[in-house]
């Protein structure tokens, strides 16, 4: 038992690190995007910053991911506070919004690919058992990213893909995304937690977002990782 709480107790320790980075700089991303493009809501909140605290959001950042690790999940991810946009403000609204929203996962990403660089440097330069750690706290940067980055593109509001389905697709297509907003959050969770418990009792693969997220999440994973020569 001792043995088993030490490896969830350390396996969590690897995440810390990534999910904090993973959340403060996608949300800091959006901020800075929408102050660069004419709304500074987000700058004057202090919203702007690398400071996790200013992000955190208690369930999504801390009970969340806890909760998916703790129950094995294939898959772990977090969110933080979403960041306040006045799209208003913003010089082309439409068009602002998608840059805005696109933000938050290019720069996950951007993350991903910068953690698969770092592999090889930080196993070479460390001691053994930090080397150990370091790289598999990489290792789960990279995922932890490209699972932010490809679930934040499905395109159900208020997911950044939602927003930037509306700011591309014409009217007619954007009216109906933008009016789920209302119901986003609901889809999510039972998308998430809902859809594969009713599977796993009829004994049905009904894990939605295994199946839409999953793949992707390999396809960009592996060539991330190939730039790192694992």
């Amino acid at each position: 038992m001792n043995g088993d709480i030490a490896q969830i107790l350390y396996t969590a320790s690897t995440w810390v690190v990534p999910v904090l980075i993973a959340v403060t700089f996608h949300e800091a991303a959006h901020g800075f995007v929408a102050a660069l493009r004419g709304d500074d809501t987000a700058r004057r909140m202090g919203r702007v910053t690398f400071n996790p605290i200013a992000h955190i959001d208690p369930f999504g950042t801390v009970v969340l991911p806890g909760m998916l690790l703790l129950f094995g999940s294939p898959f772990l991810f977090g969110y933080a506070k979403p960041v306040p946009v006045n799209f208003m403000r913003l010089r082309n609204p439409r068009m602002d919004m998608v840059l805005v929203a696109a933000a938050g996962p290019a720069t996950n990403i951007l993350l991903a690919v910068a953690s698969a660089l770092l592999i090889h440097p930080a196993a070479s330069m460390l001691p053994p058992v930090a080397a150990e750690w370091t790289f598999q706290m990489l290792v789960q940067s990279v995922l932890l990213n490209v699972v932010l980055a490809v679930f934040n593109m499905l395109p159900i509001p208020p997911l950044d893909g939602g927003r930037i389905a509306v700011g591309l697709l014409p009217n007619e297509l954007a009216s109906p995304i933008a009016r789920l907003e209302p119901y986003g959050l609901l889809i999510l969770v039972g998308g998430i937690f809902i859809l594969p418990f009713l599977g796993s009792q009829l004994g049905l693969d009904l894990n939605i977002f295994r199946w839409l997220v999953g793949g992707p999440v390999d396809v960009i994973a592996d060539v991330v990782f190939r730039l790192s020569g694992l």
